[in-house]
């Protein structure tokens, strides 16, 4: 029983050896710039997948999240949250077979002491099939493409801070 166990044993050991040597490490937040502890969130609506991806992300890279920008060391401005969908493709009954949705922002980033920074905009898209039969079930896909897409484009404004 003891011959059996042996092998496993070595599996655990070997396994992280193998993982720490072909550079594989977890995704950390990453460091942001000196100074900068808590920000605020501008946008006309708060409750759009973007905005509350933001936060989340800046909360996770450490930040405390202000709700005004008192005291905020940093301000990030949404100007643009939009989102939508286009037909790629047709059937020959011209129902949609193929459908790309998008995500764009625009934003700004603003310190205290210093010119805004207004980066360029931000646009996401994916393609995804269609079948009519199986409406409920693409509507969640295409609801959860549009959330996945959310958290990208926040996790790119996030490592925008961070080369601030």
């Amino acid at each position: 029983m003891r011959a059996r166990l042996l092998p496993r044993f070595w599996l655990v050991p070997f396994l992280a050896l193998w993982l720490a040597g072909c550079g594989f490490r977890l995704q950390t937040p990453g460091d942001l710039p000196e100074g900068m502890r808590t920000a605020h969130v501008s946008a006309t609506d708060l409750l759009t997948p973007f905005a509350v991806e933001l936060r989340r992300g800046l909360e996770r890279a450490g930040l405390e999240v202000l709700p005004s920008e008192q005291g905020a060391d940093v301000v990030i401005r949404v100007r643009r949250d939009r989102t939508g969908r286009r037909v790629l493709s047709v059937s020959a009954r011209n129902t949609p077979q193929e459908f790309e949705i998008w995500y764009a922002v625009d934003y700004s980033i603003e310190r205290p002491g210093s010119d805004p920074v207004v980066a360029p905009p931000l646009e996401l898209t994916r393609n995804f099939t269609f079948d009519e039969r199986l409406l409920l079930a693409k509507n969640h896909e295409e609801a959860l493409l549009r959330d996945a897409m959310a958290r990208d484009l926040a996790d790119l404004v996030v490592r925008r801070l961070q080369a601030l």
